[in-house]
């Protein structure tokens, strides 16, 4: 099956990953080919305006990386996924979100 988008990490996912554990990276990264081939509101789910997050449950813990689509380009689809946490409480900080706004508006910035 083809992938619906191609996946970009900005640096501060790269940061994210070498902070938790490997086995909990890999299973991100797992759930992100999941989602990459079939459309799971499980594994990834708008927030708000085009911030998505990709959610995946490990040893009890709830990760979450921050996205936005990007599709600029008239031959593939990104999601870039601007940073990471382990999610504490029920709702998503606020903080974040406005975090992967600020992101995205950068990357566009630069583009």
């Amino acid at each position: 099956m083809k992938s619906r988008f191609e996946i970009v990490f900005l640096e501060n996912v790269i940061d994210f990953f070498e902070s938790i554990e490997d086995k909990a990276r890999d299973k991100i990264i797992f759930n992100i080919h999941l989602v990459r081939k079939s459309n799971d509101p499980k594994l990834f789910k708008k927030l708000e305006d085009e911030i998505w997050e990709f959610r995946t449950l490990y040893n009890k813990k709830q990760y979450r990386l921050f996205a936005f689509w990007d599709k600029t380009s008239e031959t593939k689809t990104l999601v870039v996924a601007t940073h990471g946490i382990i999610k504490k409480t029920q709702k998503i900080p606020t903080k974040e979100i406005l975090k992967a706004k600020e992101l995205k508006k950068r990357y566009f910035e630069k583009r």
